[in-house]
């Protein structure tokens, strides 16, 4: 059985943890030690039986714990080549934790749980998401892209669960605070996905398998709950209520994929 859960999505700090027997993987850790361990003991879990980190690039809200919760508790960290070096660059790195360089077009296995991370568009340096399976169910997991692209379409395509990223509404966005040039960043290719493309790149996936789908990494400031939901509900034809939500302060308990 596959199984997953969220500590918190938002930028204040993501991190998610998906399970298949004695096996299990953050994905991302970008909340700070106290608080991971702490949201980890929600889900009755210890630091100690997490198996690895998979990391997907190396912005603060996904990366900034990495490495201080895998030097406490002896995890190790998978990344690309080019999270990793920008994470050196930037003093992230900590002596004593193991890294495993993953190459972005090959899946690899952590214990029972096969890990295939594929390429995104994003403005960091190499960042990928991940679809992670148990061998039978399959979970895609997708924050921080900036727009739907056909390879990620096929990379998802025929999963049992999906986590995505609905970032913001274009209109509350641009009403909104934020100076020209951040509108413009999140907004533009390499930023990230507001709910009506996350609406178009849900109806393109094959959704034949679907059990469980997660609106995650809302902003606080641009986007609400309903608006999210309504978005993915239109792309299924489902009840908006049927649509999950990640928060940044609860994340979401345990789905199960039997």
């Amino acid at each position: 059985m596959l199984r997953f859960a969220s500590l918190g999505s938002g930028s204040s700090g993501n991190c998610l943890v998906a399970e298949s027997g004695a096996t299990r993987v953050l994905v991302d850790c970008g909340l700070n030690l106290t608080e991971t361990e702490r949201r980890l003991a929600r889900l009755d879990l210890a630091p100690s039986q997490i198996s690895a980190i998979l990391v997907t690039h190396e912005h603060g809200d996904h990366a900034d714990c990495v490495f201080t919760f895998a030097a406490s508790h002896e995890v190790p960290v998978y990344l690309t080549y080019g999270t990793l070096q920008e994470m050196r660059q930037s003093g992230k790195i900590l002596d004593g934790v193991k890294t495993t360089e993953i190459n972005s077009k090959e899946t690899f296995a952590v214990g029972a749980l096969q890990i295939r991370p594929f390429t995104v568009p994003h403005d960091a340096r190499e960042p990928v998401q991940f679809v992670i399976s148990d061998g039978d169910k399959r979970l895609g997991v997708i924050t921080d892209i900036g727009m739907p692209t056909p390879y990620v379409e096929q990379a998802l395509s025929g999963i049992d669960a999906l986590v995505l990223e609905c970032n913001y509404d274009l209109d509350m966005l641009w009403a909104g605070p934020y100076p020209k040039w951040l509108k413009s960043r999140i907004a533009g290719p390499l930023g990230h996905l507001d709910n009506r493309q996350s609406e178009r790149l849900l109806g393109a996936i094959d959704r034949s398998r679907l059990k469980h789908v997660i609106a995650a990494h809302l902003s606080q400031q641009n986007n609400r709950p309903e608006l999210a939901r309504a978005a993915l509900a239109r792309a299924l034809g489902c009840e908006e209520a049927w649509i999950g939500l990640a928060t940044q302060h609860d994340g979401f308990g345990w789905r199960d994929l039997i």
